[in-house]
């Protein structure tokens, strides 16, 4: 069936309400926004379902949705496991409340137990609350850090982490196998309530994740201390982040939080920012507005659904706030954790850092100081997670921190997803014990530089959108694959990595090898004096992300790298 059939069956089908067809009718004519609603169905990429709100195929609606919600319960029936039950939680973003309550429902209507969280819960509360309750799957309905327009739905199973291979094929195959929208079932929450399927909880879980946190701070006697002093400006960006963010921080010793007022409360028009992301600097221009205003020593940003974290801190010298990319906090966070562990003989011999192809290096330099092994896994926290799980599986070796480059980091094994709330506690709790040595972040940051040398990364996402940009993206790829790219600006190029087809050359010698990495459509490009350079599409977003890192003698000398490193590359994507 081509798109323009899908369309008019969506039109004219009695499985479909008359809401539905009403804003159908309205674009009747309008080819390119049928064919852009209609040409696919949504598909779980990197972070799960993914698309702009409205009606169609290609869309998040309560059908699409309902087809994934019962394609999953089919799934987990098949497996025997619904008698454990589904965790449930949702963001400020629009529908997300309607989504998670129909969820819930059809779930119990095939007989699977829920446990929906009151009201809104950051992801990271999502994944321990999984665990917590020893449930066989979770349910997160959320865009993370997409525009307004955007919704989404992941899926997370019975160890905390987002769905994984083969398990994700799977479950979209249960998925596509749902033919006729009449399939979902459906039940009233009377009855399910009755049938002591449909469960809320709250309170309980918060208490138990954020007691787990606290677990985990490092020096309480510097914070007691310092914790009167450190300002904190913090902004929720309008999400699920200051359901517990506040409270924590309040209850390890910080007294003086100010939480950006005008981004306090939940809202998924996110009225005060064009994109709701800590990596945007422009979502920061609030929280910057207030720290000049009470002289804050760090300014924190989550994003909605409160999985990653994006930082400024305030630079004495110069009395600029100093932003942070996402590598640069979380390798901040790291060191500071690493190093006090080993102080205090916690650091276990067989200790792992994990982290992404293309995260920052410095990652390596940092594990190989401290005596971890430094795992490189593909795109995606998930990734992190699954080796966490064989880790723990195997009990031959044991999880001290593992981060991406797109801000997030996770401290503990306590959930298996990033989590922007316990970020926020230990850049805190790093904050005061440098403010305790006579420190800010900044000074440390610039220690850390000096220690193990100058890394720099960036990224550039080229958008397209609709059909004709997935088919350009799809061209993008298909071409840089069949380049023999010898060289990248001033670069050579000494090892090319093909994940989708599990190769690798050696550029200098001609040697071929294999990448024995899950298939994923990435391209890796080992450079000459510690550069590298990463092309894939996104999984979540139309666009297509180069990543890039260099390593300089000083700061200006990486920028100065990184800067040409980033015209080259773009060039030689968009041209391809």
């Amino acid at each position: 069936m081509n798109y323009l059939e899908e369309y008019e069956k969506w039109c004219t089908d009695p499985a479909f309400d008359e809401k539905t067809k009403e804003e159908l009718l309205k674009i009747k004519g309008n080819d390119e926004e049928i064919k852009d609603r209609f040409y696919k169905e949504l598909e779980f990429g990197t972070a799960g379902l993914r698309g702009v709100i409205g009606m169609g195929t290609n869309r998040m609606n309560k059908y699409t949705v309902g087809k994934a919600t019962q394609g999953l319960a089919n799934y987990i029936i098949e497996q025997g496991t619904q008698d454990k039950g589904v965790a449930i939680s949702y963001d400020s973003r629009k529908m997300s409340d309607e989504f998670s309550l129909q969820t819930a429902l059809i779930l119990n209507a095939n007989g699977i137990k829920t446990y929906l969280f009151e009201n809104l819960r950051p992801v990271p509360e999502l994944s321990f609350a999984v665990r917590e309750l020893h449930c066989t799957a979770g349910i997160m309905i959320t865009a993370s850090h997409n525009p307004p327009k955007y919704n989404g739905y992941k899926v997370y199973w019975d160890d905390g982490s987002q769905i994984v291979e083969p398990r994700d094929k799977e479950i979209i195959e249960k998925v596509r196998a749902i033919k006729d929208f009449k399939e979902i079932k459906t039940i009233s929450k009377e009855e399910a309530i009755n049938k002591g399927l449909f469960n809320i909880i709250g309170k309980e879980i918060d208490d138990k994740y954020i007691d787990t946190l606290k677990k985990l701070v490092l020096n309480p006697e510097i914070l007691k201390k310092e914790g009167k002093e450190l300002k904190i400006v913090y902004t929720p960006l309008h999400g699920t982040g200051n359901t517990v963010a506040s409270r924590l921080l309040k209850e390890i010793g910080f007294e003086n939080v100010y939480v950006v007022p005008e981004q306090e409360q939940p809202d998924g028009n996110f009225p005060t920012v064009d994109y709701p992301n800590p990596e945007d600097k422009k979502a920061f221009k609030l929280a910057l507005e207030l720290a000049k205003k009470v002289d804050a020593d760090v300014v924190l940003a989550t994003d909605p659904d409160a999985d990653r974290l994006g930082i400024y801190a305030k630079d004495i010298k110069t009395g600029e706030y100093m932003t942070y990319t996402g590598n640069m906090s979380a390798l901040l966070i790291a060191e500071y954790r690493i190093s006090q562990m080993k102080e205090k003989g916690l650091l276990p011999k067989n200790g792992m850092l994990i982290t992404t192809i293309v995260s920052s290096d410095l990652a390596k330099a940092i594990a190989d100081y401290y005596g971890l092994e430094c795992i490189e896994v593909l795109t995606g926290f998930k990734n992190i997670g699954a080796v966490i799980k064989k880790a723990e599986e195997n009990k031959d070796k044991t999880y001290v921190f593992g981060f991406e480059e797109s801000y997030g980091c996770l401290i503990g094994d306590y959930a298996r997803d990033k989590d922007g709330i316990s970020a926020v506690m230990s850049l805190c709790e790093a904050a005061a014990y440098y403010k305790s040595k006579g420190m800010t972040l900044w000074d440390q940051m610039m220690k850390i530089y000096e220690k193990y040398g100058f890394y720099k990364e960036d990224q550039i996402s080229i958008v397209l959108e609709g059909a004709d940009g997935a088919e350009k993206i799809k061209s993008m790829m298909t071409n840089m694959r069949n380049k023999d790219i010898t060289k990248i600006g001033d670069y050579k190029v000494n090892i090319f990595k093909d994940i989708n087809r599990d190769y690798v050359k050696n550029m200098l010698t001609g040697e071929e090898s294999k990448a024995n990495l899950p298939k994923s459509n990435v391209l890796y490009y080992e450079l000459e004096n510690n550069a590298w350079c990463c092309v894939r599409p996104s999984g979540t977003e139309p666009k297509i992300k180069l990543y890039m890192g260099v390593k300089g003698k000083d700061e200006e000398d990486a920028v100065q790298k990184l800067n040409n490193l980033k015209i080259e590359m773009d060039k030689l994507v968009r041209n391809a």
